[in-house]
């Protein structure tokens, strides 16, 4: 066993670098871009996608413009609704000739290697895994003999067309981040981009394909693919589309804001200075103290920077004493601090919350304005906070930071130890006034209903909220069930914060 945790990555096999295409000026998707494009020059152009529809309209339609290549890169990817569609309209784009790019983390993947080796199958289509187990049976054996290796993760999402357009944000492939769930959903925020910033993206995507931890599939999963099987999982992928095209989801994508916008070529984009900041893929393979390449100091110069307003909004939150420390000096000099997250109701880490609440008190005595988002706000929950009317739960998800509401950050990062020294993250960084002033904004008109003010009176927390006209109060986490309040506790005193 001590053996088999010593092989560590698996070498690539036959893989072979490649690079973003270049010379796309004559496709579509360029033809589109191109005059916006112009008219700011040096600007990149954002467009937010705050509802799940909209986002996953934006990704089809994308698919289904591209000419020439698709680079796709995500930490999860379900085999439900929303990836079987995503999938098929991949397997279309390739069977016009477009290159498809698919880079997967290996642990956050559902499907088995034998359906991804009937993805990779397809001529116009190559499958990485990134990190991946090397002994894919037992994969549980495999994973825990190499424990130190496997738990770190590749959890960057961007989304690639014709190097054109690209998407990049907080969701990954799933029902659960587009509004498709019947029983819980996370409200979430991406960002399509248009101008030089789709390059940084181009660039990123490379730079993690060509990685040594990107291993193809084939090479992973030493087996062949027969014909028929391909065929096979085609059929069955087609079938499940034709069958999915005539669901009420459906017509709601097919009447999202933003396949209206697309099919009438308004797309509305704010313009400004973007950039894409990264972890550099070789974080998985190296000490966590080695912090050069990271993402984490990037953001923290931009605190230390900061004036008037700190706006973080992170579902998974774990400050730690250095953290505390951080937002306390940011305080202190007369700067406002406002932190969103999930209440122990809401989220789907109760091991991440366990370990947030060791730091609710430091943090408000610290003056942070410090907030929770309720699980079920019904139909109240518009944009930001939006569920489904009728589902049961909804959770945060999107990971969104405004600095001075003149700078803002959209991406994968969260505030919490995986993502600052574990996983890999990307997102984009843009100097936008006008879209850095929104999230704030939309955000605090919605609050008082929506989430729980978390305050402290006489050295015991209280949650605030309000119902109708009232002010309610609660003194102890609510909404949570008695189960999950237990299961919180007990967590609380195992040391695995660093892990989390």
């Amino acid at each position: 066993m001590l053996s088999l945790g010593a092989c560590g990555l698996p070498k690539g096999g036959e893989r072979t670098s490649s690079t973003a295409m270049t010379g796309n000026e004559h496709t579509t998707l360029a033809g589109v871009v191109r005059s916006r494009v112009a008219a700011h020059p040096g600007q990149s152009g954002l467009h937010e996608l705050p509802l799940g529809e909209g986002a996953l309209a934006a990704r089809l339609a994308l698919a289904d413009a591209a000419q020439r290549s698709l680079d796709v890169q995500y930490f999860i990817w379900n085999k439900d609704m929303a990836g079987k569609v995503l999938l098929e309209h991949l397997f279309r784009a390739a069977d016009r000739g477009v290159r498809v790019r698919l880079l997967l983390d290996d642990l956050g993947t559902m499907p088995s290697d034998k359906v991804l080796l009937a993805i990779d199958s397809h001529p116009n289509i190559e499958v990485r895994m990134f990190n991946p187990v090397t002994l894919r049976t037992p994969r549980l054996l495999g994973m825990v003999v190499d424990f130190g290796r496997i738990n770190k993760r590749m959890h960057n999402k961007s989304f690639t067309a014709d190097g054109q357009v690209s998407i990049v944000g907080g969701r990954n492939i799933g029902d659960e981040y587009f509004d498709a769930n019947a029983k819980i959903n996370f409200a979430d925020l991406d960002v399509a981009v248009v101008g030089p910033v789709v390059k940084e993206v181009a660039d990123e995507f490379d730079l993690y394909w060509n990685n040594q931890s990107a291993i193809p599939i084939a090479a992973l999963a030493r087996q062949n693919t027969k014909p028929e099987q391909f065929v096979a999982q085609r059929e069955a992928l087609t079938a499940f589309h034709e069958t999915a095209k005539a669901s009420a989801y459906a017509r709601s994508l097919r009447d999202s804001e933003f396949a209206r916008q697309i099919r009438n070529r308004n797309v509305h984009f704010y313009w400004g200075k973007a950039t894409i900041v990264n972890d550099h893929p070789d974080k998985v393979a190296t000490a966590a103290r080695k912090t050069e390449t990271h993402l984490a100091p990037q953001l923290r110069k931009l605190a230390d920077k900061t004036k008037r307003e700190l706006f973080l909004v992170s579902p998974y939150f774990v400050p730690g004493k250095q953290g505390v420390e951080l937002l306390a000096g940011v305080r202190q000099r007369g700067v406002r601090v406002v932190v969103i997250t999930n209440s122990l109701a809401s989220t789907d880490g109760v091991p991440v919350h366990s370990k947030y609440q060791l730091y609710r008190k430091p943090l408000i005595e610290a003056g942070v304005e410090l907030y929770e988002i309720k699980p079920t706000a019904g139909d109240q929950l518009k944009r930001r906070f939006r569920q489904p009317a009728g589902s049961s739960t909804g959770g945060l998800h999107a990971k969104t930071f405004a600095f001075d509401r003149r700078i803002g950050f959209i991406g994968s990062y969260n505030l919490d130890p995986r993502s600052n020294k574990l996983n890999t993250e990307m997102g984009v960084l843009y100097d936008c006034p006008e879209l850095a002033r929104r999230l704030p904004e939309q955000t605090e008109r919605e609050l008082t209903r929506n989430a729980y003010r978390v305050e402290l009176d006489h050295h015991r927390l209280v949650w605030v909220t309000h119902e109708g006209d009232k002010e309610v109060r609660f003194h102890s986490e609510p909404e949570a069930g008695t189960m999950k309040r237990v299961k919180a506790q007990v967590i609380r005193w195992l040391p695995i914060e660093w892990m989390l």
